[in-house]
Formats: C-alpha cells, sequence, structure tokens
C-alpha cells in the first residue's frame, strides 16, 4: 500500500494516496481487531472456567459447613441434657472443639471469606462481635445463652423499656462519662452497661446485702478500691468515683482469670463473686482448653442467677451500640 501510494504520488494522483492510505489503516485494523478478538475470547473461557471452578469450591464449602454447623447443633443439643462435670460431658465438649476448630479454620479460606454466603441472624453476629472485642471467641454460642439473650432484649424493648431508654436519652451523658473512664483505663467501654442490670442506672439504689450505687458496692469491697464508706461520706454515690473503683475491680478480675474469656468470667464473677468463680475454674480437668466460660457455661458450674446475669448485660450492650436498630 505504501508503495502505491508512493507510485500515485509520482504520477501526481493526490487523491489515490489519500484512499490508499485509508485502505491500509483500515487493513491494520482488520488485523488488529482479530487478534484483539482472540485475546479477549481466551480471557473470557479463562474467566469462565476460573468462574464455574470457584462456584463449585464455594458450593463444596457451603456445603462442608452445612455439616459441621448439623453436628455442632447435635452436640449442643445433647449438652443441654447431659450431666454436669461428667466423663460425657468432657467427651461432648472435645468434640466441639474438634468441630469449632474445623468450622474456624474454614472460615479463614480466602474462597469462604469470597463467597460470603453466611447470613447469620442480627443478635448472634452481635454476640460474636462483642465476643471478639472481649478475646472470647467462640464459633458456637450455646443456644441456652442466645435464647436468653434474645429475652433480655426483647425485655429491653417491651416492660424494661424506660430503663435502656433513660440510660440512652436523659441520663446519656452519665453514660458517656462512664464510657470514657472504661475506654480510659484501656477496658471494653461497652462495660458501662453493667450498670443497667446492677441498679437500673439508679444511684441511690440499695440492695438487701446492703449493696449500695450505680455499681453496687458493699462497703468492703468500696474500700478495698479506694471509696470512703462512713462518717456521713458515701462515695458509693459519685458516679465518677464509683466508676473508677468499678473499673479497678473489673481489671483485676480481668487479670486475675488470664487470657481467653477473661471479661466474660469477670462479668460471672462481678455478679456471683470472684472466689467462687475462681473454685469452678478450678475444678475443670482440662486447665488449658477447660478454664473458659463458655466451658463453665455448658457444663452449668455457675448458678442459675448468674447463667441470665451475664445474657442480660451481653444483651444491654448489643442495644446499647445499635439503640436505633431496637426502636430507641
Amino acid at each position: 500500500a505504501i508503495h502505491r501510494a508512493r507510485m500515485a504520488r509520482r504520477m501526481g494522483i493526490g487523491d489515490s494516496t489519500v484512499v490508499i492510505m485509508r485502505e491500509m489503516l483500515d487493513a491494520a485494523l482488520h488485523r488488529t481487531g482479530r487478534r484483539f478478538k482472540a485475546v479477549i475470547a481466551v480471557l473470557a473461557c479463562a474467566l469462565v472456567a476460573v468462574s464455574a471452578f470457584g462456584f463449585w469450591k464455594i458450593e463444596g464449602l457451603k456445603k462442608q459447613k452445612g455439616q459441621i454447623d448439623g453436628e455442632i447443633q447435635q452436640i449442643e443439643a445433647v449438652l443441654a441434657r447431659a450431666n454436669q462435670n461428667s466423663a460425657e460431658t468432657d467427651q461432648l465438649i472435645a468434640r466441639l472443639d474438634q468441630y469449632e476448630d474445623k468450622a474456624m479454620a474454614l472460615q479463614k479460606t480466602l474462597l469462604y471469606r469470597v463467597g460470603s454466603f453466611e447470613h447469620e441472624e442480627a443478635i448472634k453476629n452481635e454476640i460474636r462481635l462483642l465476643m471478639a472485642e472481649f478475646g472470647a471467641e467462640t464459633y458456637s454460642i450455646p443456644p441456652e445463652f442466645l435464647g436468653n439473650v434474645k429475652r433480655f432484649v426483647q425485655q429491653y424493648e417491651g416492660p424494661n423499656r424506660p430503663n435502656m431508654a433513660r440510660a440512652l436519652g436523659e441520663a446519656s451523658q452519665q453514660m458517656k462519662t462512664m464510657r470514657q473512664i472504661f475506654e480510659h483505663n484501656s477496658l471494653p467501654p461497652d462495660l458501662a452497661y453493667i450498670v443497667l442490670v446492677e441498679s437500673a442506672l439508679t444511684g441511690d439504689s440499695v440492695s438487701p446485702a446492703g449493696a449500695v450505687g450505680l455499681w453496687q458496692f458493699t462497703p468492703a469491697t468500696a474500700r478495698d478500691y479506694g471509696l470512703k464508706v462512713g462518717g456521713g461520706v458515701d462515695e458509693r454515690l459519685d458516679t465518677t468515683k464509683s466508676t473508677r473503683a468499678a473499673c479497678k475491680y473489673i481489671r483485676n478480675l480481668i487479670l486475675d482469670f488470664g487470657s481467653g474469656s477473661s471479661v466474660m468470667l469477670a462479668l460471672a464473677a462481678y455478679n456471683l463473686g470472684p472466689s467462687r468463680v475462681r473454685a469452678a475454674v478450678h475444678k475443670v480437668n482440662d486447665p488449658i482448653k477447660q478454664r473458659s466460660f463458655w466451658y463453665l457455661y455448658r457444663v452449668r458450674a455457675v448458678p442459675p442467677e448468674t447463667r441470665e446475669y451475664v445474657p442480660k448485660v451481653i444483651a444491654a450492650m448489643i442495644i446499647g451500640r445499635h439503640p436505633e436498630r431496637h426502636g430507641f
């Protein structure tokens, strides 16, 4: 085409040059277009193949997860009926641990995260998020615990709504102050919601045992943590001072119970008392795997009051984190 253009120019045929150059450009584009289409076709085939393989793998993971979840549900159901501290219970929990390890390993795979086919109910998801923050991760949440949390969420939305509404409304600044104190002490700020369960945010609340204030300190515990009680002075009634004392107390509980689910054990101890929780922990057979709140909860090593107290605190935290989701 170039040779023809030169010949046409020598012969003085200018328009022919333009025509020839256009033909040359069209030919080049045609050849390039064919190569481009071929590349696109190859890439499309590769994409389809990869997508099909990925879909097949994700479906396999989904099926595998369903089987694991089914086994876990069966074990949890049997555990709910098993005798406390029996050999059968320990065997069941050992099996549960194995399935939880498999499930958590599956969750860490790239395809599982990409597939994102899990749509957990809101309450269960919120519990998981809290447990992650508390260092008390668990794949399987005991059905009884989950049921109790749901029940208390409904109570805060219904019969106990005034207490929660007050915490989120007129007492919101007070709650904010307490949350800031916890955060300043390197503790999860959501622990401030303990006061809703302890005293319903009533600063002058007095229990039959003589516990007083938002955090329901007994005189002895209050003095142990630097509060003045007596002689016409009761610093348990002071929001800031009593919250600082509560932080020290809870911090010590967490440190005493060590890593793992220590925050959850601290919550249990706040209700039951540190010595009784320690006694329950010291009775476990496996000091590594069984030294956790979830183990004690499953084997009913803590009394019914505490088994309800902890879920009630968790329910208050869940609403406090997302009040708009619960009509506040």
